[in-house]
């Protein structure tokens, strides 16, 4: 009796750990899914508005509806941030979904000062560079927090810099914040493919796998986005040239 309560304590044991990881696996998963999804929404919407007179007009007319989308960006990102416990798994959802949309509006710029084929090339390099980095950080045994904490210093520091530039318009400098930007957001994905890794692993129900999936998918399509601003600045091809 003893060996047969031990055998199914041990049975018990193996079938929770399966069911840890299935749900692990599938939550990572999503997390990719509603990533490339918000991506693929940003690209669409991008190339629709670069291609719309109307559109660009109603962006690029008037300083303050990019102004506008901007602020309503950062809102959001903020937004879901703060309020993610407060908020349901589908309005955390919905909230992506409309970042994604106002991303595109805003770097329909982008179509329009380069040519498809240099965006083509970059997107690729991107995405090569991208993915390597995310087996990396789901794969390696090494404690990526130190790497997280140093690349949100270096965060600050590319931000500052940047704003600094606005004025300085300093050629050198804004080389500098390229490649540091590049190196910052290709260490930032490594962390944040581990960190999710991890929160996957302590999800409980519908609702927590729900919104893990969308922060998770969130924090890389902007480490996403960032690092393909990046590289845009050393491959894009100016259609002036």
């Amino acid at each position: 009796m003893i060996q047969r309560n031990q055998i199914s304590q041990a049975a018990g044991a193996v079938t929770a750990s399966r069911a840890t990881v299935d749900v692990q696996t599938r939550v990572i998963n999503q997390v990719y899914t509603w990533m490339t999804l918000g991506l693929a929404l940003t690209a669409t919407v991008g190339y629709y508005a670069a291609e719309s007179q109307m559109l660009r007009n109603l962006i690029f007319s008037n300083g303050f509806v990019m102004i506008g989308l901007i602020i309503a960006q950062l809102g959001i990102v903020v937004g879901l941030s703060a309020g993610i416990n407060r908020l349901s798994g589908s309005a955390a959802t919905g909230l992506f979904i409309l970042y994604s949309a106002l991303t595109g509006l805003t770097f329909s710029v982008i179509f329009m000062v380069y040519t498809y084929s240099s965006i083509a090339s970059t997107f690729f390099v991107t995405s090569g560079t991208f993915a390597a980095m995310s087996v990396f950080g789901h794969t390696t045994k090494r404690d990526l927090t130190k790497l997280g904490s140093i690349a949100f210093m270096a965060l600050i520091g590319i931000i500052l810099a940047s704003l600094v530039n606005m004025f300085m318009q300093n050629s050198m400098l804004e080389l500098g914040i390229s490649v540091i930007g590049v190196l910052l957001f290709t260490g930032l994905t490594a962390y944040d493919a581990q960190r999710i890794k991890e929160m996957a692993a302590t999800v409980s129900d519908g609702e927590s796998e729900a919104k893990v999936s969308v922060m998770g998918a969130l924090s890389l399509y902007l480490n996403f986005i960032n690092l393909f601003l990046m590289l845009l600045r050393f491959l894009g091809v100016s259609r002036n040239d």
